[in-house]
């Protein structure tokens, strides 16, 4: 079974930065699609941005212009570097993967438990 790790939350000052970090580890895998979802306390879960396929990266709206995403290791890591952050931002921000185990072809989807971000001052 593929796991994630996230890492990298904190508190942070309005205006600062913060990356974030999600390792995927498991049986022999080939990942399709990874990113990064956050859910603020009483909202529901949003995509903030991710990779899939060989395609370049995708943001939402909200953080389009403040957000990257990078990858590494055949997308098997994925970071996000945040900046300008804001009081909105504060969320569990969470990772997310899908893919094809490689012995088997069978495909996969799998969470991480996230890593908590809070901005204030």
């Amino acid at each position: 079974q593929v796991q994630l790790v996230e890492s990298g939350g904190g508190l942070v000052q309005p205006g600062g930065s913060l990356r974030l970090s999600c390792e995927a580890s498991g049986p022999s895998f080939t990942v399709n699609g990874i990113g990064w979802y956050r859910q603020a306390p009483g909202n529901q879960r949003e995509f903030v941005g991710g990779i899939r396929d060989d395609g370049p990266p995708n943001y939402a709206d909200s953080v389009q212009g403040r957000f990257t995403i990078s990858s590494a290791s055949a997308k098997k890591t994925l970071y996000l570097q945040m900046n300008d952050l804001q009081p909105e931002d504060t969320a569990v921000y969470s990772c997310h993967v899908d893919g094809r185990y490689g012995s088997s072809g069978l495909l996969f989807a799998s969470w991480g438990k996230g890593t908590q971000v809070t901005v204030s001052a």
